[in-house]
């Protein structure tokens, strides 16, 4: 399943739009770099803009660069990301972020290819692949009048879904393996390898922080462990109190529904469609049945996850 690499390879050679949809380090930002360097543009740098991590007041001139003098503390000119990204691809991390005015400007570059840098006098044209990802659900913001709807259509031509770690526990050795090897080769220090056992607790954890946490977690014992195998007594994870059953044989039967059915989703790749044709379900059955999920109050840690669902049913209508 890692990072739906089929779906990769279909969207990578391409020039579209990606939207990428996740929980916040779910692994998002390695989806565009993969979808980056198995497009034709790979040759080229992938600028990243974080438009939660920039001021509103600001987040213009990143973008789209500024003249000397344009405003107060702008002593040179400087070219935006758009701009520096010309000929390769752009990736807006957490554009739901981005302010209501910024998105404006954003959608012209997208509809006309240019835009005009603050205090220049001409605009400037671009040939850029925009990918960009987000941890909120863009139709609820659009309702809310957070996001713009016009923004949204440019933006999403192929949604794409990253599910959390939890729901892709065969990922996990992959990546820490991976991990691995990269933060080795960073840190100078000699190779190492996990034991079957210590990949077996990892596992088993449900990693809340994602693919982040599992980076995290792996860079520590790249630093901190001298041992070439790594063992269970090596990792650091926090203890979790095990999930039990319903109380009776009704509430045991609901809670093993919700499971079977939110597997074969992801054995699906969360497509709503095919996932009621496996379960031999009418659509409407099985998105009455998610939005019953969603009331639950007793399954919080998967409240985000079903929302995304809810997100994914808005796409494919």
């Amino acid at each position: 399943m890692l990072f739906r690499s089929k779906q990769i390879s279909l969207v990578a050679p391409t020039n579209s739009r990606v939207l990428i949809y996740g929980e916040s380090g779910a692994g998002k930002e390695l989806v565009a770099r993969n979808i980056h360097f198995l497009s034709k543009r790979a040759h080229a740098p992938f600028v990243e803009v974080n438009c939660a991590a920039i001021p509103e007041d600001l987040i213009e001139s990143e973008l789209f660069g500024h003249t000397r003098g344009a405003f107060t503390g702008a002593t040179e000119t400087k070219k935006g990301k758009f701009e520096l990204a010309d000929g390769w691809t752009l990736f807006l991390d957490e554009i739901g972020d981005m302010s209501f005015k910024t998105q404006s400007k954003v959608l012209r570059a997208l509809e006309d290819s240019r835009f005009q840098p603050i205090g220049a006098p001409a605009s400037v044209r671009v040939d850029v692949r925009v990918i960009a990802a987000t941890n909120k659900i863009l139709p609820n913001e659009i309702a809310a009048g957070k996001f713009r709807e016009d923004l949204f259509y440019r933006l999403n031509v192929i949604p794409f879904f990253v599910p959390p770690l939890r729901d892709r526990r065969s990922d996990i050795p992959i990546l820490a393996r991976h991990f691995l090897q990269v933060f080795s080769v960073e840190h100078g220090r000699p190779k190492k390898a996990f034991s079957q056992e210590a990949l077996d607790t990892m596992c088993d954890y449900s990693w809340p922080g994602n693919v982040r946490e599992l980076r995290n977690e792996v860079e520590r014992l790249v630093i901190m462990s001298q041992s070439p195998v790594l063992q269970v007594r090596d990792l650091a994870l926090p203890s979790e109190t095990p999930q039990t059953g319903g109380s009776t044989l009704q509430e045991s039967r609901a809670q093993f529904e919700k499971e079977f059915i939110v597997s074969k989703l992801n054995e699906q790749n969360w497509n709503i469609a095919q996932t009621a044709r496996v379960l031999g379900l009418e659509r409407s059955y099985l998105y009455r049945k998610m939005k019953s999920y969603g009331r639950s109050e007793e399954h919080t840690s998967e409240l985000q996850s079903l929302a995304y669902l809810v997100c994914r049913l808005l796409l494919e209508k």
